[in-house]
């Protein structure tokens, strides 16, 4: 039992698909928060364009 404990602990080919999902999180959150802003300076193009017409 303890032979099958320390191959778990050692054993790392899961690691790189937990990695990947982090990174692809983080990408994630910074195109949420890039968008995020660019849809407010949008809106206040549109508003702008609308009170000139």
């Amino acid at each position: 039992m303890s032979d099958f404990i320390k191959g778990f602990v050692k054993d790392e080919r899961g690691v790189t698909a937990v990695e990947y999902a982090l990174i692809a999180g983080l990408i994630t959150a910074g195109l949420l928060i890039s968008v995020g802003g660019l849809v407010t300076k949008l809106t206040s193009v549109f508003a702008g364009i609308v009170a000139a017409l």
